[in-house]
């Protein structure tokens, strides 16, 4: 089953790679989007694929590089978000 979610990652997430590491994770793992960090401090990604994939990203998120401090992930259904063919970074919102 294919599912379309959004993701917010609260915790020391700016800085310290997690933009780029979420992306290579999602390559990985075949599963598109985008990902962004947002002016108050968080990670927010869009991600769409397999559910079982999906989750399995969502999972990593929780954990992050080693880096990174996640104090939480916040998961949205984010079926009006058109689906990407690729993963992309966009810039900060």
């Amino acid at each position: 089953m294919i599912v379309k979610k959004i993701i917010s990652i609260k915790g020391k997430v700016q800085g310290v790679g997690y933009r780029n590491a979420l992306r290579d994770e999602a390559k990985r793992l075949g599963v598109t989007g985008w990902v962004r960090n947002k002016k108050n401090g968080t990670v927010e990604a869009f991600l769409h694929g397999e559910s079982t994939l999906v989750f399995d990203l969502i999972e990593w998120a929780k954990r992050g590089p080693a880096l990174a401090i996640v104090d939480s992930v916040d998961i949205l259904d984010a079926d009006s978000e058109t689906a990407l063919e690729i993963f992309l970074k966009k810039p900060t919102e």
